[in-house]
């Protein structure tokens, strides 16, 4: 089944959120490679930029290979994409604490120390970079939050049980009563005939 529009933006930000990540993980293994991976503070980019990735990637990949991903649904977005601004809200705190003694102005180190200017700027843009990532994800998170609450007060209560990505508003009536067949309350099951 081929995207909605809606989809599309989603697709976009998968795409956004992928490539913040790669960007992160080249600038954190430059930055952690000229102190050999010695300080947390430096690490802790590294590795949860590839942690990111690879729940972003994971899902983007469920959601093309699958018409109805349970990657895709609304529970599994907002709380991963929630928990994984928390992340970096920690994660960029803790690191630009760390980072603090480390001169804004990169050229006021001395020119003799070429490696060590090279070194901060680099840590400079990493540290615009972390902070841009978490602000990319709590939008991220808090749009699709709001789009599924809106969706499902004006009555399309099948959005809960299908990919975001295929969601088309206009067809949520024939959607929603699809949703009802597949998905079968647990209490149906527990139910004893008579």
């Amino acid at each position: 089944m081929p995207y909605s529009s809606v989809g599309m933006k989603v697709v976009l930000g998968y795409c956004v959120i992928i490539i913040l990540n790669v960007v992160i993980f080249v600038l954190s293994a430059r930055v952690n490679s000229f102190q050999d991976y010695y300080y947390i503070a430096d690490i802790f980019p590294l590795a949860l930029s590839a942690f990111t990735f690879g729940i972003t990637a994971l899902a983007f990949i469920l959601d093309v290979g699958l018409d109805n991903s349970p990657t895709a649904r609304a529970p599994f977005e907002v709380t991963s994409l929630f928990i994984l601004s928390m992340l970096w809200l920690a994660v960029s705190a803790f690191s630009t604490s760390r980072w603090s003694h480390v001169p804004l102005n990169c050229s006021a180190i001395p020119a003799d120390y070429s490696d060590v200017r090279s070194w901060c700027r680099e840590l400079q843009v990493l540290k615009a970079f972390v902070w841009v990532n978490w602000v990319v994800l709590l939008l991220a998170a808090l749009a699709v939050l709001r789009f599924f609450v809106v969706q499902h007060k004006s009555g399309q209560e099948g959005i809960w049980y299908f990919p975001l990505s295929r969601f088309t508003p206009r067809e949520s009536r024939k959607r929603s009563e699809i949703a009802e067949r597949r998905i079968t309350p647990v209490w149906d099951f527990l139910r004893f005939s008579r």
